[in-house]
């Protein structure tokens, strides 16, 4: 991803107060056909996939028998396939797992090539209807095949973005014209800095700079809306169950940072000289200053707990919505 445009400070505004149109190289597609997708994948993910209808879809996790998260995946239901949009550094770990486990279902697994786009911001809905988009998705992951300067585009209401919005899926080959055409409607270029700050305000996790395999989804902060607790077995789910059965309870969990100066990602989080974590993403914020976001090791994790992150200051915080304590 470009980090930023040019002119970060006006990118921010752009993602928190108007239209941010994203470029996401970081995610890619794969697709999921047969008859049995929904029932073998039901089987394979962290959130209910069987019996949802067309244009329904669920954010969901890729688990290793352990717990550990392999992936984080948005999946799309769609009549004849279930599209799976997941981290482009991971695609091909996901098909390699999900056809270990096919065995003889009558599942078959294709990555297909799409660009995919964000639209987050307030201003996003005004600029997609400007763009000529006439119906809005509303639940999330709900989706819908929609025509934007002429091209077909698969547009999804995003739950992991910062602030909400939405991601569309195109063709190569016509990304291009979908992305002049939201920028004609209004929508401004946004990169990765501005993305990260408004990530780190909102703390919304992305897998790779904050989930990896060394994390079980209940340290993420993620597990009420990857998991269905009403489902039955899948990979990983006794360990998921088991937390859930104790509480949720944790040896780290992923918080918010109220820093006294900045802190790259991997700085230790410390408590009088001990280790208490470490930085995942960090950014300094127009209206909170340093940010972060860090795993913090249980008994510090509460909010307005004192820690230092690089010897700068810091004060653990469970939403930025308030101004967070300063440290």
């Amino acid at each position: 991803m470009v980090a930023s445009y040019g002119d970060a400070a006006s990118e921010y505004v752009a993602a928190r107060e108007g239209a941010a149109l994203v470029d996401l190289p970081v995610r890619s597609v794969l697709e999921a056909s047969g008859p049995s997708r929904q029932k073998f994948l039901q089987g394979m993910l962290s959130h209910d996939v069987a019996g949802r209808p067309a244009g329904q879809g669920c954010p969901a996790a890729l688990l290793t028998a352990k717990g550990a998260v392999q992936a984080l995946v948005r999946v799309l239901v769609e009549k004849d396939v279930i599209v799976l949009e997941t981290d482009s550094d991971r695609i091909g770990l996901v098909q390699k797992v999900l056809e270990y486990y096919r065995v003889a279902a009558p599942v078959r697994f294709a990555v297909r090539p799409t660009s995919v786009l964000a639209l987050l911001g307030p201003g996003a809905p005004d600029a997609l209807r400007a763009a000529g988009v006439e119906t809005l998705p509303v639940e999330p992951e709900a989706h819908l095949v929609v025509t934007i300067a002429g091209r077909l585009v698969r547009f999804v209401r995003a739950g992991d973005l910062p602030g909400d919005g939405f991601v569309l899926h195109a063709a190569p080959e016509a990304a291009a014209d979908v992305w002049q055409a939201l920028l004609s409607a209004g929508a401004r270029p946004v990169g990765l800095d501005a993305v990260d700050t408004r990530r780190v305000e909102t703390l919304r996790p992305w897998y790779g700079s904050d989930v990896t395999e060394e994390n079980l989804l209940h340290e993420t902060g993620l597990v009420a809306e990857c998991h269905s607790p009403a489902k039955g077995c899948y990979v990983g789910q006794e360990v998921v169950a088991r937390l859930e059965a104790r509480g949720g309870h944790v040896n780290k969990a992923l918080c918010g940072l109220r820093l006294s100066a900045p802190a790259e990602p991997g700085t230790p989080v410390t408590v009088e000289g001990k280790d208490a974590g470490r930085v995942t993403t960090s950014a300094v914020s127009p209206r909170l200053g340093p940010i972060a976001l860090a795993y913090v090791h249980r008994g510090h994790f509460a909010a307005g707990t004192a820690v230092e992150a690089g010897g700068a200051r810091a004060t653990v915080v469970t939403s930025f919505e308030d101004g967070g304590a300063r440290p």
